[in-house]
């Protein structure tokens, strides 16, 4: 018997002893990468004979740190905002405007950028959501109900009414495109919107357009508002899209609408977006045509993004100082939103009694004296103040802990 458990025992010690020699040596490789570090951080002339003497035995480490170094600082000079000074701003907006005068398909991408001045954060910008959540800090709340069209967005819009905008490409789930009066059929909301929600038991989908934030209790993978539809009676879905998600829904997706403009476009402006996201559809920036017959690119952002190079122009400013340029080179008036005269009331759709208290979000409220028939009634729930969307901040955490465990 002693001896049949020798074997064991024996793979056991030795797969222990193994395991040992892994940790021993990480743990030096570690001592290593310091000890080579902080040699690195001190001027060369500064350096000790023992110190260069470090250097020159553990140069493939030193070489390593010094291509980090390299990396971090491309990184960190990718993540700074630029500013164009007045005189070269004014310049470029000349000849982004020649450029909308003479398009004949112009086409409009935009993103998070566009919004901030409505006081939602962005993305990547030095405070924005996945800056804040990579360097381990909370993101502070925002509450998206009181939020209303931008100049930027109002000037989009009179750029449509005007015909020299064709159609408008958005990443954002703020809906403040559709309030601003941008007419649907001319809008694409790639990633969803918070204020609509859908049943997908109805053929076709049936969409109900709400007065408040509808992901209260949604989630990445988990889309149910906890309402139901009054036709069929299945569960309502919202219509965000998450990190890690296909959006498959007609709108308000309205993915159709998209690749036909990108596929006529000869001129896209990207308004406020990073392009991290977007440059992934090879269906917006007609990937399948010879680079001289694609769109001309013309870029309104303060941070680096990965289609600089194949830029036409790329101006360095924000969003409402370039676009509040841009109409007057044209010499078109730039109109100011009328809560009065906000498109989300008219298409809202009524909750029914006994849904009146399914969601605590702050309701979109009509102007004092104004009568709009609107969802819930009531003052909202205390917890209504200052909160996040559902899909706000949320998602792009949760996918890459999933690719880390599959992998």
């Amino acid at each position: 018997m002693e001896e049949e458990a020798e074997p064991g025992v024996s793979s056991r010690t030795e797969r222990k002893a193994i395991e040992k020699a892994k940790i021993l040596q990480r743990e030096s490789d570690r001592k290593l990468v310091r000890m080579v570090g902080r040699v690195l951080k001190k001027p060369e002339a500064e350096r000790s004979e023992e110190e260069a003497a470090v250097l020159l035995l553990h140069g493939e480490t030193a070489e390593e740190l010094c291509k980090r170094q390299v990396r971090r600082n491309v990184l960190k000079r990718k993540q700074e905002e630029v500013y164009d000074d007045a005189d070269e701003l004014k310049s470029k907006v000349k000849q982004l405007a020649a450029a909308v005068e003479q398009a004949k398909h112009l086409v409009v991408y935009t993103g998070a950028g566009i919004s901030t001045a409505a006081s939602i954060p962005d993305y990547r910008g030095p405070n924005g959501v996945w800056t804040q959540l990579q360097k381990g800090r909370t993101i502070s709340s925002s509450d998206l109900s009181k939020a209303e069209p931008t100049l930027t967005h109002m000037c989009i819009r009179m750029l449509h009414k005007e015909n020299l905008v064709r159609h408008v490409v958005s990443q954002n789930c703020d809906g403040l495109h559709l309030r601003s009066g941008l007419p649907r059929h001319a809008l694409s909301e790639l990633h969803g919107n918070m204020f609509i929600e859908v049943c997908t038991s109805c053929s076709p989908v049936r969409e109900y357009v709400r007065l408040f934030d509808v992901t209260e209790r949604t989630s990445l993978h988990r889309h149910g508002t906890g309402r139901r539809c009054s036709h069929c009676g299945g569960e309502l879905s919202d219509t965000i899209v998450h990190f890690g998600e296909r959006g498959t829904l007609e709108q308000p997706l309205n993915w159709k609408g998209a690749s036909e403009a990108a596929e006529k476009a000869d001129v896209i402006l990207c308004l406020g977006s990073s392009l991290k996201v977007l440059k992934k559809y090879p269906c917006l920036w007609c990937m399948n045509k010879p680079g001289s017959k694609r769109p001309k690119l013309y870029i309104v952002n303060l941070q680096w993004t990965p289609k600089d190079d194949l830029a036409v122009l790329k101006i360095h400013g924000k969003c409402d100082d370039v676009m509040s340029l841009l109409m007057e080179a044209l010499n078109i008036q730039i109109p100011v939103f009328d809560r009065a005269k906000d498109p989300v009331f008219s298409l809202a759709t009524a909750l029914r009694q006994e849904e009146v208290n399914s969601h605590t979000r702050e309701v979109i409220a009509p102007l004092d004296g104004q009568e709009v028939c609107f969802p819930g009634s009531g003052e909202p729930a205390e917890e209504a103040t200052a909160v996040l969307g559902g899909w706000f901040g949320r998602g792009q955490g949760k996918g890459r802990k999933k690719k880390k465990k599959a992998a």
